[in-house]
Parts: C-alpha cells; sequence; structure tokens
C-alpha cells in the first residue's frame, strides 16, 4: 500500500513540473505550436530511459524507481495532450506543422530514449 503513497507524491511532483515547462515555454515562444508537450516528452523520454539502465538507480529502493518511474515522469510526459495538439493544428489547417509536431515527438522521443539508455549503460561501466 506505501508504494501508491510514492506514486502518487511523483504524479503530483511530475504534474506540476509538467505545467511548470508548459508555462515557461508559452510564455517564451506563444502558443503558436505546442512546444511545451514537445519538450516534457522528450526530456521525459530520456531521464526513463537514463534511470533504466543506470546503476544508482537500480540500486534505490522499488518504491523509490516506482515514484520516480511512474509517479514523476509517468505524469510528466503524455501521450494524450500530444494527441490533442496534433489534432488541433490538424482542425486549424496546419498539416505541415501537425506533421513536424508528431515527427519530433515519435523521432525525437525514441532518440532520446536511446540516449538515455546508452548514457545509463556508460555510467554502470565506470
Amino acid at each position: 500500500m506505501q508504494i501508491y503513497l510514492y506514486i502518487g507524491l511523483g504524479g503530483a511532483i511530475g504534474s506540476c513540473l509538467r505545467y511548470l515547462v508548459t508555462l515557461m515555454t508559452t510564455k517564451l515562444f506563444g502558443t503558436l505550436f505546442p512546444l511545451g508537450t514537445i519538450c516534457v516528452n522528450l526530456i521525459g523520454a530520456f531521464l526513463l530511459g537514463w534511470f533504466t539502465n543506470a546503476t544508482f538507480f537500480k540500486r534505490l529502493d522499488s518504491k523509490y524507481i516506482a515514484a520516480i518511474n511512474t509517479g514523476i515522469i509517468g505524469s510528466f510526459t503524455t501521450l494524450s495532450t500530444l494527441s490533442i495538439d496534433a489534432t488541433t493544428l490538424i482542425h486549424q489547417g496546419q498539416f505541415l506543422e501537425a506533421a513536424f509536431y508528431c515527427g519530433i515527438s515519435i523521432i525525437g522521443g525514441f532518440l532520446m530514449a536511446f540516449l538515455g539508455l546508452r548514457l545509463g549503460i556508460k555510467e554502470g561501466k565506470s
């Protein structure tokens, strides 16, 4: 039962961080393009990939791993927002922007996860 509290606390932290990133990117770059969602998804993909293979992370108690992976990173990133942002761009007739947004999000997410995995492996060998 205790693990659910850790995940819930992590979820609250991740949600607040996500909102903060969205506010910052909107303030800096405006609302014409959903840059905040791209940022959180790429950062989250990298962190999840890195933590998956990082030696220090594997040594943590399982409740802390769940709090970080499922709680913080899981609530920090989102597929539902990516989907609604892409649909909104398409509805506004911004087809090229929607394709770019989906491409960056998906390909960038894979690349960031791969980079994170590689960094975690490298860290474990030192």
